[in-house]
């Protein structure tokens, strides 16, 4: 048989422009497309439930509380009260505690939850830089209405609990299994000598992704104080420290629990583990110490455990001159050092803070929000560095670890918004006029499509030394560079001004279709179905 001379070559075609003025490539728009009838369902679908993950939060909520799931509930309202606004705002909540987990030797991460979501979560996460795999557990409506789902996450773990190569495994229910009362809490604790954890992080219950970390280091600090109050425990791989130590709460730059340390020295106390870990044996360290700093203060679960196995804790920072001061006093007054101590940390340190701030000075006004947790103590290091911080946002809840914090501040005049929203971070972004806007990705774009300067506050500000001397100049430079950029914004809004807005959104070949006659028609249906919605109530 002879084959044709383009045999197994792809077949090309030509553009060519349709009656409608489209320009196409190829003939796939003239493939014939099968409809159905709306009422009928497709053999072998499953009728919609609305219980996706893409159902309102109070449905979920209601659904979770009838499977089970109400004290868990209740617990994230007393942990993380919610704000203004009742749903995240920034990624989803489950991606602090899956970072949690992969950030921890020796430890496995399993997820159960809608394939869309375990995607997105897998995709950030190596985003980030995960180096090992994510674990999921796949399951359709029958697997979850039938209780099979629950069975293969057994069977999951069982098959991975391997003590030569875990300490632990979690496991994470999403949404879906968490509104459908999927019961991690009976898995076995252990296998093989494998610690078995599970969560579950809904983001109807859990606000953010910060306070997301909270549900694991919780729950980790939970099963190990439960195995501490068992019998001995593993010591540290370094060693039990020789002075009492204080255990710090909250993710922070490598070089800020080192200073910590240095700054504690003199007081005769050396810096624990910071919680979240990164192994298991750390959490038993962590245990064992004098006193808690809780310098993120959304750790409720945390410092629960910690509480109940008798460590007080005591919030803010050692940021700037106030901070610092303070904060040392109040670690000595909890560690009953002697004042005369006290007072030789602070004569050490405060003289180097002072000179780096000076060396260091920032000038205009700021406007600052996050979802980090640690907002507050960043606007105190610049308003002791010079600034004029009108505005500090933070979509975290308030707590009496923040009190000192928030009272600071305002007695020097600035606006502080807990569960601040993104329409109260835009808000302070236009209202305030500052000359630099720090905030999440949607505030900063906003700001820079105005021609206003702005910063990234978790890549370009969290993610530098805040605490003793070595903060005190770490912000100046960044700050006062993109400060000094703003005729350079100017320039760039002025060149790119009308385009990519509007009308002119999106990529065209030619000039945009402007629709007006559309635009009206649609506004008439906006403004009928506006005054039917008033007559409504009314009546």
């Amino acid at each position: 048989m002879t084959m044709p001379e383009d045999f197994g070559a792809p077949k090309r075609t030509s553009p060519h422009t349709a009656a409608s003025g489209e320009v196409s490539y190829d003939t796939a728009a003239d493939a014939p497309v099968e409809v159905l009838d709306s009422d009928l369902p497709a053999e072998g679908a499953v009728s919609p439930d609305g219980m996706g993950c893409h159902a309102p939060a109070e449905q979920m909520a209601a659904q979770a509380r009838a499977s089970g799931n109400g004290a868990v509930l209740d617990q994230f309202a007393k942990d993380y009260p919610q704000g203004p606004h009742d749903r995240p705002e920034s990624m989803c909540p489950a991606f602090g505690s899956l970072r949690v987990g992969l950030r921890m030797r020796r430890v496995a991460t399993v997820l159960s939850g809608s394939a869309c979501c375990v995607y997105g979560l897998t995709f950030v996460s190596h985003f980030y830089g995960a180096r090992r795999s994510v674990g999921y557990v796949p399951f359709n409506s029958e697997t979850l209405v039938t209780g099979k789902l629950f069975e293969d996450i057994r069977d999951s773990v069982h098959e991975m609990a391997d003590p030569d190569r875990y300490d632990a495994i979690v496991v994470t229910n999403l949404c879906v299994p968490t509104a459908s009362g999927v019961p991690l809490r009976l898995l076995p604790k252990e296998i093989n000598g494998v610690r078995i954890i599970g969560i579950d992080v809904p983001g109807f219950g859990i606000p953010t992704h910060a306070e997301a970390k909270d549900v694991l280091a919780g729950a980790m600090l939970n099963y190990a104080r439960q195995e501490v109050a068992a019998g001995p425990v593993p010591a540290p791989k370094a060693g039990r420290s020789d002075r009492p130590t204080v255990t710090l709460l909250g993710e922070m730059f490598p070089a800020d629990p080192m200073m910590i340390g240095a700054m504690l020295a003199p007081m005769g106390l050396a810096a624990g583990p910071v919680v979240p870990t990164r192994e298991w044996r750390e959490l038993y360290a962590a245990l064992d110490c004098g006193a808690v700093a809780a310098i993120h203060p959304f750790y409720s679960a945390a410092v629960r455990e910690f509480e109940a196995a008798g460590r007080p804790v005591v919030g803010s920072a050692p940021v700037g001159v106030d901070g610092t001061h303070n904060w040392l006093a109040a670690i000595g007054d909890a560690m009953g050092v002697n004042p005369a101590q006290v007072a030789a940390a602070q004569n050490a340190f405060i003289p180097a803070i002072k000179g780096a701030l000076a060396a260091n000075p920032i000038k205009g006004r700021i406007t600052l929000s996050g979802y980090e947790g640690s907002e507050l103590i960043v606007a105190r290091l610049l308003i002791e560095s010079g600034a004029d911080v009108a505005y500090v946002g933070t979509a975290c809840a308030a707590s009496r670890w923040s009190a000192h914090d928030r009272e600071w501040l305002e007695a020097r005049g600035v606006a502080v918004k807990f569960r601040a929203s993104l329409a109260d971070d835009l808000a302070a972004a236009d209202g305030l006029d500052p000359d630099l806007v720090i905030g999440t990705t949607p505030v900063v774009q906003h700001a820079k499509q105005k021609g206003v300067p702005a910063l990234y506050f978790t890549n370009l500000i969290s993610a530098r030394p805040l605490m003793g001397p070595a903060g005190a100049g770490s912000l100046g430079e960044v700050v006062n560079a993109a400060i000094a950029g703003k005729a350079r914004m100017d320039k760039m809004r002025d060149f790119f001004e009308g385009v990519g807005e509007g009308d002119t959104a999106g990529i065209w070949e030619g000039s945009p279709n402007l629709r007006p006659d559309f635009r009206a028609q649609h506004q008439k249906k906006l403004d009928k179905a506006a005054r039917a919605a008033k007559a409504q109530e009314m009546i």
